[in-house]
């Protein structure tokens, strides 16, 4: 089964300077999420809070490496990285025509799984359900 995306007009309108824009909303959230400021995400990420400042204002935005870097530290892939940084086109998932089974998706994703533990998980799943 193949995953099918689409580029998403919402998600490539950012502009320098705009308020809410995806990158200022990704590293307020980081930084919250890791409870650190400017100067201590600067370190992490190897860069100047000089720079971080100005992505965080909008003046800029992160070089290539920069969304590596940023990648790496927050544990985002490094498409989703430059997608929100503004150099590539955000892709947005659709939904398949068919969701696979949940054997078929665990034996596809997992080959090493037994059928027992497949079951096990999908009739724990099934009890949560009603609670």
């Amino acid at each position: 089964m193949g995953s099918q995306a689409t580029v998403s007009q919402e998600d490539t309108s950012q502009t320098s300077g705009e308020e809410g824009t995806p990158l200022l909303s990704f590293l307020e959230d980081l930084m919250r999420r890791r409870k650190c400021r400017v100067n201590q995400l600067a370190k992490g990420i190897g860069v100047s809070h000089v720079s971080v400042g100005r992505w965080l204002s909008g003046e800029d935005k992160p070089s290539t490496l920069s969304c590596r870097r940023l990648a790496a530290y927050s544990g985002v892939n490094v498409e989703k990285m430059f997608a929100i940084a503004g150099h590539l086109p955000a892709v947005a998932q659709t939904v398949p025509d068919e969701w696979p089974e949940f054997s078929e998706y665990m034996h596809g994703k997992y080959p090493e799984v037994d059928e027992d533990l497949v079951s096990a998980f999908e009739d724990y799943v099934e009890s949560r359900k009603g609670r």
